[in-house]
């Protein structure tokens, strides 16, 4: 490709050029991903902008944190599809990039020459990646929000008191995931073309995504027949699995298996639990859970919850506090993962690419930027003859 080089320090995927026709979150979180690893990713905005710009409040600078989050190492130009030469434009980038990633509603960028047939036309190697809410069959005309699909897929029947209403989740879970699901088909794409020289169409929806990410509730239902309901903080098949009363406050605790349930009831000074009948098995405990709750919760009433957390921890058993977000962001610092990124010369503060990689690393070069910050060299770039080409 001809692209302007980014950056001086190549990552796992430098000279990937990536046209981003995304808004919002699903797309933009796996564009940002793509560019952390090196790829170039150019983001078209209309001339509004994308929408989470103006997501307020929180911002930072009178930019919606929201914005910040899934838009670093990008470079923006604004393109009006309206536009004749703005859409010629559109073309050009289509026609030279590597990735092409949207989630307009299906169909939807057809009469701008921009679906997949389209782009394909003009680049026989393209990877085409096209994000909706409930997929482009009989779910074509559905809106994509994160929201509906928490409600519809059955999400929001699981999250709550039992007794309660339902609850969505405390953030757009299936957003993120349809992000990252949309990222592991481009790098599988990317290595077929690699092997084969052939572009392909990659769809991806929130709903399907859901399913999955629902795994063993969704399978209680497709493989058992079961269809679970709201339990609180409860787990379906094991107890104790859930946040429970300290002397101070409450505690996650943690027995997954026969073993550290006898950990666990030595620690807290009732070992005679363990060989009970009643809660000598994962399936046994699970069935009386009722029984075994208030016996677990009088012993567990005689310390703090931070003591309780340095036995168990000493013992090998998973345990922890419920923390704020501050109490999260702290706990990977003390723990040494460096979870906040300063990015781009702005210095803007970021939340870490999650992946480590030992020869190549993910990169933290461009704050995420202004609307058009890169339009006009974007636009002289597109403009220019392709090498190789009369134009």
């Amino acid at each position: 490709m001809d692209v302007p080089s980014p950056t001086d320090r190549p990552g796992p995927l430098a000279g990937i050029v990536v046209a981003d026709f995304s808004r919002v979150l699903a797309g933009p979180y796996a564009t940002m991903l793509l560019a952390d690893l090196g790829a170039d990713v150019i983001k078209v905005e209309g001339p509004g902008g994308d929408d989470t710009r103006s997501w307020v409040p929180p911002t930072r600078d009178d930019v919606g944190t929201y914005y910040l989050a899934v838009n670093r190492n990008k470079r923006s130009v604004v393109l009006d599809l309206k536009d004749t030469g703005d859409r010629a434009l559109a073309h050009e980038l289509s026609a030279r990039a590597d990735v092409f990633i949207q989630n307009f509603k299906p169909g939807g960028l057809a009469r701008f020459g921009l679906d997949y047939e389209s782009v394909r036309g003009r680049n026989e190697r393209i990877i085409y990646c096209s994000i909706s809410g409930f997929g482009a069959d009989k779910g074509a005309n559905l809106p994509g929000y994160d929201l509906l699909v928490q409600g519809m897929s059955g999400l929001m029947s699981l999250t709550g008191a039992p007794d309660g209403p339902p609850f969505r989740s405390g953030i757009s879970v299936f957003d993120v995931m349809t992000g990252l699901h949309s990222v592991i088909g481009v790098l599988a794409a990317l290595h077929h073309r690699d092997l084969t020289g052939q572009g392909q169409h990659i769809e991806t929806n929130l709903l399907s995504s859901a399913l999955s990410a629902l795994v063993n509730q969704s399978s209680a239902y497709v493989a058992g027949g079961v269809v679970p309901a709201r339990m609180g903080n409860a787990h379906l098949s094991l107890f104790p699995y859930e946040p429970l009363a300290t002397g101070d406050g409450e505690l996650i605790v943690v027995a997954g298996n026969d073993g550290q349930f006898r950990r666990l009831a030595e620690t807290i000074g009732r070992p005679e639990l363990a060989d009970d009948p009643r809660f000598d098995t994962v399936g046994r405990r699970n069935d009386n859970r009722e029984q075994l709750r208030p016996l677990l919760l009088e012993a567990l009433s005689a310390r703090t919850a931070q003591e309780w957390f340095g036995l168990f921890t000493a013992a090998g058993l998973p345990s922890g506090p419920i923390n704020t977000v501050q109490g999260g962001v702290e706990l990977a610092e003390s723990l040494g993962l460096q979870p906040v990124v300063q990015v781009g010369e702005a210095q803007v503060p970021s939340v870490r690419n999650p992946i480590r990689l030992s020869a190549t690393p993910p990169d933290y070069r461009y704050a995420p930027p202004a609307l058009d910050e890169q339009g006009e060299e974007l636009r002289r770039w597109l403009r220019e003859p392709r090498r190789g080409s009369d134009g």
